[in-house]
């Protein structure tokens, strides 16, 4: 009897949620510009270094106006060779218009030490679907001596033949680095393009890798 004199006893009053304005109507949201990248990082300036190997040292002088252009005057990233360090040191700028461009470039760079063009490479600063996966044979099946080169020749082909028909096939790029491997593609045309070297590398013919290939790159094309 008491619980229901007091639960009859409660007053609920609603209060509004915000301030109203005269007109009755909810006052506008507020607009405010998106946050820049140095701005994101509380002003802080975000480095990245990458390692320039020995043989990579040539081809980086080469190209150097090739790779500086599109980092520094497009993607707003500042770039510069620490020679005593031999790393390749990128930065953000107050102009950096997101703050994924860092990273961007990063890996730009790092896929031309691994071995690839910079027409290739390059592609990374465009689109946000590609990678680089790298992996050594040995991870597939422990070759040695003989039987390590022939592994190696059948990747390649006569003259690089079998290589360039699996990159046309899944749209990747390939780099054979002794007995690593790069790839340069979207996920999925990556797993198709390991997945005939993994073949080649355990012994199967390339006629044999050629014809499973085609029936793949054919599965794909009907999806998309």
């Amino acid at each position: 009897m008491l619980s229901s004199q007091a639960s009859a006893s409660i007053e609920v009053d609603t209060v509004p949620n915000g301030p109203k304005s005269q007109s009755g109507s909810w006052p506008e949201k507020p607009k405010f510009e998106p946050l820049k990248a140095h701005e994101m990082s509380d002003g802080r300036v975000q480095f990245r270094k990458v390692s320039v190997p020995s043989h990579r040292y040539s081809p980086l002088k080469k190209a150097w106006m090739e790779i500086y252009t599109p980092i520094y005057e497009q993607m707003k990233v500042d770039i510069r060779m620490n020679l005593k360090a031999r790393k390749v040191e990128l930065k953000t700028r107050a102009d950096t218009p997101d703050v994924s461009n860092l990273q961007k470039c990063a890996d730009f760079v790092h896929a031309f030490m691994l071995g690839f063009d910079v027409i290739d490479a390059i592609a990374l600063l465009r689109l946000d679907e590609l990678y680089v996966e790298s992996f050594e044979i040995k991870d597939v099946k422990t070759l040695r001596g003989e039987h390590l080169s022939r592994a190696i020749g059948r990747l390649s082909g006569k003259g690089g033949k079998t290589k360039f028909a699996i990159e046309n096939a899944t749209k990747t790029r390939i780099v054979i680095a002794d007995t690593k491997i790069h790839i340069l593609g979207s996920f999925q045309n990556i797993k198709v393009a390991r997945d005939s070297l993994c073949s080649l590398i355990l012994g199967s013919p390339a006629g044999k890798v050629y014809s499973k290939l085609r029936q793949v790159t054919a599965r794909l094309a009907e999806r998309f």
